[in-house]
């Protein structure tokens, strides 16, 4: 490409000339809306999730091996009081799952300690 300001050659992909600095072109630059996160989405990527569900998620899954147990159940309780005051996050899935596993793993290790 040949700038027309100062006739100097330039890469047929430049836009402006390295030379004089002359725009070849403009560069037009459009903004598209975002899409609608689907349910394939959020099962994917924690798109929209409440990070408190996410916690709650990965307490419970370390919380099957009983020591983490209470932990999954309390970051599974401050998931359902987050979720409850923002209804447009997802997680609760995850945070069913930290209650379940936290109840029944807090339970067995109260029941472990008092049998010793």
């Amino acid at each position: 490409m040949i700038c027309p300001k100062c006739g100097n050659a330039s890469d047929d992909q430049a836009y402006k000339c390295p030379k004089c600095g002359h725009i070849f072109r403009s560069r037009i630059v459009t903004r598209t809306e975002p899409r609608e996160t689907t349910a394939a989405d959020r099962m994917l990527m924690p798109v929209g999730r409440s990070g408190w569900a996410i916690a709650a998620g990965y307490a419970a899954l370390f919380g099957l091996l009983l020591v983490p147990a209470p932990l999954a159940l309390i970051l599974g309780l401050i998931a359902v009081w987050d979720l409850k005051r923002n209804p447009e996050k997802h997680g609760w899935g995850r945070t069913v799952f930290a209650l379940l596993v936290g109840v029944a793993g807090t339970t067995i290790l109260f029941w472990a300690f008092l049998v010793e």
